[in-house]
């Protein structure tokens, strides 16, 4: 269900755009009956169920195990390479 504070940012923006789809006579029942259980519109829908797959695609979701080793390498970052050092030294020639 959409919190009421991202239903007000949404419904602040003047809608302008217009989208048409076909869809399947399955996928229209579905999204008619989550119309009709949320009180949405079909495009708040689709805003909503957009913006959960970018979060989910923009969200980095770690096991402890994975999550302790990130943070022992942010709190004890090994040394420098030596093919990273001499990198940087030619971007700092090269750009200055």
């Amino acid at each position: 269900m959409v919190s009421a504070s991202s239903r007000q940012t949404q419904h602040r923006e003047t809608k302008r755009e217009r989208m048409e789809l076909r869809v399947a006579t399955s996928a229209k029942t579905l999204i008619k009956r989550a119309m009709a259980v949320s009180g949405m519109t079909a495009g708040d829908l689709a805003y909503e169920g957009a913006r959960r797959v970018l979060d989910e695609h923009e969200r980095m979701r770690l096991s402890q195990a994975d999550a302790d080793a990130f943070l022992k390498a942010v709190a004890n970052p090994p040394a420098p390479a030596d093919r990273l050092i001499k990198a940087f030294e030619r971007h700092k020639s090269v750009v200055g």
